[in-house]
């Protein structure tokens, strides 16, 4: 009988009910010790077997905290005959966690997606529960793993519930729930059986605090010792009855209990086999067992609380301790078991066993299980005699934490590396990572001079760090390492294209600059990431929209094939950009809300941010100010540029020339970003507002540098927008024309309808309103096509006073696929073109069942019932 708790079964009854109708869920109760959170989880899971769910369940061991998957391991080990049916990425990515394989996982990401493909599956057979209890000491890996799936979580009959301390474990996203301490009446019934006098009881009530736990252990301890008398917080109390009940056992009992505690997972043979070391045998487990601390099968000892296993090695003197560890470390098997106990039977520096540890962290790393393995190299560096080598270990650590994204421990490793060694060879190793975490904290121009100023001390990894200081040197608007990054490459014989691209850029010598651009973008044919990803940044610049849309898709899919999940919210985000300057916003849209889904789902946070500018964009095209100016807030300052040119893209609209204008001039700043990203995104509206406002000359000089930047680079649209300027400020039709004409040319419709708009309204100016109306009406039809409402309404207006009496507003004809939501544009189009409904959910990160749910709410929409109507359907 659970006392009390009628709200926290409710709840966990609509979850289950809702996974057997097809609604996934997850919850976290949260709570101290002894709250009742493990009882609230074996009463879910009496519940779910009667109903005929599945039960998976994992405990978080407090020994086990750092040990790579370990609760993972524990979760799925009853099902892994599934991993077959899984996409192969993840398949392997679930082999090597349970040590079958160990093949190198490149996103630590792709084992949640493994997990929850792997839910799905089972869930295919009937609706399943998984339950994960002290789920704050779980490893993170772990953790990870399992949040990113409950996040994920749609209609695949799949419930999740963590029960989970105060302190720990974050789960942010996820429901919460607190169960509350018990009232005075319940207290009174759950004491009934106990026969406890009205005085012992009432003392043993005040001093629980209504801790369900606490009434039990107490409540026992005064029925059996009136006299008692226990510390003074709950948690110290409840424990401190259990080593009171502990002391009280022979002393091989007490051992045997040391030895279940140290171990942690419940492995009685190999309990067994290091305790017999000790002279301790099965036998002295009776006592224990027959008080109720645990409980004992054929191959696992169980506590009954957590707290009996802490009070068992607390209880025990440090002697004891080591020598369990050291007995457990030489009768384990499994490598990565005897590199957990290792640390804790040794005292001094040892090299074999630091060894030992830095093979467990790099196969920890290797499954990408990265906290774990900057754990290992920590503990690795404490046990090395070696200085050199304690240093080079540190550095590994912190390299282990940045990539787990952990960058303050990261940076606090470093820094603690670099006082242990003057070396030259170990400094450029430290810089990289402390550099790296500098980009991330903001201190972009440290980053960049940390890295060149390091290089120049001394031997390193050279020129990969030279490109890394020039890559951080641009985007903190630091031209001086830009160049200094580009002229030392070209002295060590490493002369990279990009870089020296990127360097004539800052100097504004476009006509040198660009050409070598052209050559990164060619050399982006290689097969490596690393030049994929230079061609595509290189195209960016370049202002080639069809190169760079067509490696920024390519990019999408390699992430989505190789599950880079970690790396899709960065490719979707460049992906989204190009599809905006394209005119497609709808797949835009869609590609940020998936980025920001997945960024959310696996704590990038500011990547979360970043993404804004995307629809901010698209929101100021279309007039909505509101949604503009919220999305734009939160905004990070790296990316005021987007930002700031999306408000003042809305002010131009509204005719606020002066400020947008202002803001410009203002977010625009020194630095190579000056010369580039405002200049692409923003040099044509501060061109027109200046010269609406009569000040032309505040636009010169930006007009200058984007005019060469265009003849340079040759694109249609660059030069269409460069020869619109020119005409804006000189007015000669000559430069409208050739911007139309270069149009044609180009794939930037918003850009295209600005041109057409200004022209018409030189034309009606010129009085010339035949030819006004022509160029105004494709202007007009451009602007509704985007749905850009102010700006067809200036077409409108322009229209109106060149003579066409037909230009009133009319509504703009539905687009069936605007009653989407994003995700389901993404999965009509993917259904459409022939995917299963596995295949679709393997490329979106996705279960089969949440593709076939969103298919199953689109038919109506689109007024279909079956794939095969949809592919009959423009869905462009």
């Amino acid at each position: 009988m659970l006392y009390g708790r009628s709200t926290e079964l409710a709840a966990l009854d609509e979850l289950t009910a809702g996974a057997r109708e097809g609604r996934s869920g997850a919850l976290v109760l949260r709570g101290e010790a002894g709250i009742g959170k493990t009882a609230l989880l074996d009463r879910a899971a009496q519940s779910a077997s009667a109903s005929g769910m599945r039960v998976l369940r994992v405990t978080g061991v407090e020994p086990e905290a750092d040990l790579a998957f370990g609760g993972l391991v524990q979760l799925l080990w009853p099902v892994q005959d599934r991993l077959d049916g899984l996409p192969e990425p993840q398949a392997d990515a679930l082999r090597a966690v349970l040590g079958a394989t160990r093949p190198p996982t490149r996103d630590r990401f792709l084992t949640g997606l493994a997990v929850l493909t792997l839910l799905a599956d089972l869930a295919e057979q009937g609706p399943l529960l998984c339950l994960v209890d002290d789920a704050q000491w779980l490893d993170q890996a772990t953790s990870d793993a399992l949040l990113f799936a409950a996040r994920r979580l749609a209609a695949e009959q799949v419930a999740m519930v963590f029960a989970t301390r105060d302190e720990g474990f974050a789960a942010p996203g996820l429901t919460e729930l607190r169960p509350s301490r018990l009232d005075t009446g319940d207290a009174v019934s759950l004491l009934a059986d106990l026969g406890l006098p009205p005085a012992l009881r009432d003392q043993v009530i005040a001093e629980s605090a209504g801790n369900p736990l606490a009434l039990i252990e107490f409540g026992a301890a005064r029925r059996d010792d009136p006299g008692s008398f226990t510390p003074v917080t709950v948690a110290d109390r409840v424990l401190s009855s259990y080593r009171t009940q502990i002391a009280a056992l022979p002393e091989k009992t007490r051992l045997a209990l040391l030895f279940a505690a140290a171990e942690g997972r419940g492995d009685l043979p190999l309990q067994m086999k290091a305790a017999r070391t000790l002279g301790v045998g099965l036998e002295d487990l009776e006592d224990a067992e027959r008080a109720g601390l645990i409980q004992v099968t054929e191959s696992t000892v169980v506590f009954r609380h957590p707290l009996i296993g802490t009070a068992a090695y607390q209880g025990a003197v440090l002697a004891r301790r080591i020598a369990a560890h050291q007995a457990l470390a030489d009768a384990a098997d499994d490598p990565d078991c005897r590199a957990r106990h290792l640390p804790l039977a040794t005292t001094s520096p040892d090299d074999e066993v630091a060894s030992e540890l830095v093979a467990a962290a790099e196969r920890a790393a290797a499954r990408s299980a990265y906290a774990a393995a900057s754990l290992l190299h920590q503990q690795a560096a404490r046990l090395t005699p070696d200085r050199r080598a304690q240093v080079r270990r540190l550095t590994d650590a912190a390299a282990c934490a940045l990539n787990a994204g952990h960058a303050g421990q990261a940076r606090d490793l470093a820094e603690q590396a670099e006082r242990s060694s003057p070396e030259p060879e170990d400094l450029a190793r430290l810089a990289s990572v402390r550099a790296a975490v500098m980009f991330e904290s903001g201190e972009r121009r440290e980053a960049a001079r940390l890295l060149l100023r390091t290089h120049a001390a001394g031997p390193g990894p050279g020129p990969a760090m030279l490109r890394t200081g020039a890559t951080y040197g641009w985007f903190a608007g630091d031209a001086d390492s830009v160049r200094e990054a580009a002229e030392r490459l070209a002295s060590l014989g490493e002369a990279d294209p990009m870089v020296e691209g990127m360097a004539h850029l800052v100097d504004d010598d476009y006509a040198r600059g660009l050409p070598l651009l052209e050559r990164a973008v060619a050399a982006g044919q290689d097969d490596s990431d690393a030049a994929r990803t230079r061609a595509l940044h290189s195209a960016i610049l370049l202002g080639d929209d069809a190169t760079a849309m067509e490696l920024a898709a390519a990019e999408v899919a390699r992430c989505r094939a190789q599950g880079l999940i970690g790396a899709l919210p960065q490719a979707l985000h460049l992906l989204a950009e190009r599809q905006v300057l394209a005119g497609a916003h709808r797949d835009a849209e869609a590609s940020v809300a998936e980025a920001v889904e997945i960024a959310r789902d696996t704590g990038l946070r500011e990547r979360v941010a970043w993404l804004g500018g995307v629809p901010a964009r698209i929101a100021a095209i279309e007039g909505d100010e509101r949604r503009c100016r919220d999305l734009v807030r939160d905004v990070p300052d790296v990316g005021r540029v987007a930002g700031e040119s999306a408000l003042s893209l809305l002010e131009l609209a509204r005719g606020d020339y002066e400020a947008a204008l202002g803001r410009l001039e203002t977010a625009a700043g020194p630095g190579p970003q000056r010369h580039m990203a405002m200049a692409m995104a923003t040099v044509a509206d501060q061109v027109e507002a200046a010269v609406r406002l009569g000040q032309p000359g505040r636009a010169e000089r930006p007009m200058r540098a984007f005019e060469a930047w265009a003849r340079a680079g040759r694109q249609p649209w660059a030069l269409a927008v460069a020869h619109r300027c020119r005409a804006l400020v000189d007015g000669r039709e000559e430069d409208y024309r050739e911007a139309v004409r270069l149009h044609g040319q180009g794939r930037r419709p918003f850009e295209r309808a600005r041109t057409a708009l200004l022209y018409g309204e030189w034309l009606r100016r010129a009085r010339r309103r035949s030819e006004a109306r022509d160029t105004l009406r494709s202007a007009l039809e451009d602007f509704e096509g985007l749905r850009a409402v102010p700006w067809a309404e200036r077409a409108r207006a322009e229209l109106r006073a060149a003579g066409d009496a037909t230009t009133s507003a009319k509504a703009t004809a539905e687009n069936v696929l605007d009653r989407l939501t994003p995700q389901e544009l993404q999965v009509v189009r993917l259904a459409a073109d022939g995917n299963s409904s596995r295949e679709i959910a393997a490329q979106l990160f996705l279960s089969r069942r949440t593709v076939e749910h969103h298919l199953y709410k689109a038919y109506p929409k689109l007024g279909v019932g079956s794939r095969r109507e949809l592919a009959r359907l423009n869905l462009v």
